[in-house]
């Protein structure tokens, strides 16, 4: 989970200056300006590198930062890129220099990308920043800032894979120093790349690292909309129509989709019809019960007709329901007959209605023909066997089949402490109603006696 105690580290610690440059820095400036704007930037470049140097030697942290950045920024403003990357380098490398120093120098040269004049110049001074912030927990930030900027170009390009596999070298959820949203943005950027590369175990796993709970706030809102979007592309991909339920149930439950009257109809229908295609277990026929009762549901009359088929205890007969809700059910994605997936999900959407049909058989009879089951399923004899034997292995109902006799039998075979338990409860019961008969008798005896003395 993306760490929910502490979003920042601790500042580092000052470290003493023993000696104020700024006036010194003041004082040259306007040399070495001078110097790079008459051509001599390779003057003017040693002249800060002494600077460097005395500025560092003093931890003079503002003046030595302002040198850095005044060199690398001499080498832009001279359009030297190479020399940008090698300046970098240089520094970065040098005894003693500042934490805070460098990572104003790695923030400076980040502003320059987007300046760069073309690709490969680019790509490079990528590649030296992520080489020179490689292992500093200190620019920890900036490196993932950078990394990012590297993979967007190789998806740009067409390499998908290699794009996720640059994001994933990072675990930002472990960077102490970015704050937590960022940290989140990042972390749905990586599960969008492993779902473009179709790696759905890898994506599944990243998304462990997000709490829901940050979704919590109002104003993480848009990334909580992105978070359930890519689950429900990875439930539907695994066919977990349960999960997709949920999901959509927890976008239904966005301010933002409620205030959104079109919005939240469709998200409300996407709900019914994945907790239909859903498997009957407890917590299905829970969920499905609680989101009948949604007072909304109301609005939406053809989806609440279509939810209210399959928590009542009455067949559905299959070509009936296709006759009624078939139009418009495939006007929706989740049935587009255009795609594989959505022909696949009206199969199962098949088999929903024949398992509630034989759940409703078992409740009411205890004995059935299979001739007649299989009227009552509009299946051919095969097919109901299958479907019932089925429901039985998954233990949703008891059934036993006399395939000789024809006959399917829903009553539970009843072992001898059972038996014996029913035997004396109604034995116990039946005295009870003979002692009570008989005090009933000996009251109305000794009433009609009292009356007959009178």
């Amino acid at each position: 989970m993306v760490d929910t105690t502490m979003d920042l580290d601790p500042p580092a610690p000052e470290v003493k200056m023993e000696k104020d440059f700024s006036a010194i820095v003041d004082q040259q400036m306007p040399e070495i300006d001078s110097l790079a704007q008459s051509g001599k930037l390779e003057e003017a470049l040693e002249k800060l590198l002494v600077l460097e140097k005395q500025t560092r030697s003093a931890s003079d942290l503002a003046s030595n930062s302002r040198v850095l950045i005044h060199i690398i920024k001499l080498c832009y403003d001279a359009g030297n890129w190479k020399m940008i990357g090698e300046y970098v380098v240089l520094l970065s490398k040098k005894h003693g220099m500042l934490k805070q120093a460098i990572t104003k120098l790695v923030k400076e040269a980040i502003t320059y990308l987007d300046s760069t004049p073309d690709l490969e110049t680019k790509l490079s001074l990528i590649n030296t920043l992520r080489l020179v912030t490689d292992g500093k927990i200190f620019v920890e930030v900036e490196r993932a800032r950078l990394t990012r900027m590297l993979s967007k170009i190789r998806e740009d390009e067409g390499k998908i894979a290699e794009a996720a596999d640059i994001l994933q070298e990072l675990q930002v959820e472990t960077f102490g120093s970015m704050e937590r949203r960022e940290k989140t943005d990042f972390i749905l950027e990586q599960m969008r790349l492993c779902l473009a590369k179709k790696d759905y175990t890898r994506m599944q796993i990243i998304s462990k690292k997000i709490s829901t709970k940050f979704f919590e706030n109002k104003e993480n809102h848009d990334l909580k909309l992105r978070y359930y979007e890519l689950m429900i592309q990875h439930a539907l991909h695994e066919e977990a129509y349960l999960s997709a339920c949920k999901y959509y149930r927890a976008v239904y439950d966005t301010p933002s989709i409620q205030e959104d009257e079109s919005k939240w109809m469709q998200v409300l229908a996407n709900v019914i019809l994945f907790v239909v295609l859903s498997p009957y277990d407890n917590e299905q026929s829970d969920l499905i019960q609680r989101i009948y009762s949604d007072p909304k549901l109301s609005k939406i009359p053809h989806e609440k007709d279509f939810v209210k088929c399959f928590i009542t205890n009455e067949l559905m007969r299959w070509p009936k329901m296709e006759e009624v809700y078939g139009a418009a059910l495939k006007q929706t994605f989740v049935f587009d007959k255009a795609t594989e997936e959505g022909k696949k999900r009206w199969e199962t959407l098949h088999q929903r209605v024949i398992e509630h049909n034989i759940r409703v058989i078992a409740n009411y009879y205890t004995r059935i023909t299979l001739k007649r089951l299989t009227q009552l399923l509009d299946l051919n004899p095969n097919d109901a066997q299958e479907f019932l034997s089925k429901l039985v292995v998954s233990k949703t109902i008891y059934a036993r089949i006399d395939r000789p006799a024809g006959i399917v039998s829903f009553v539970p075979r009843k072992d001898a402490n059972t038996v014996l338990n029913e035997w004396s409860r109604d034995i116990n019961d039946l005295l009870e109603l003979i002692v009570k008969t008989t005090h009933l008798i000996t009251k109305e005896e000794m009433v009609h006696g009292i009356t007959k003395a009178l």
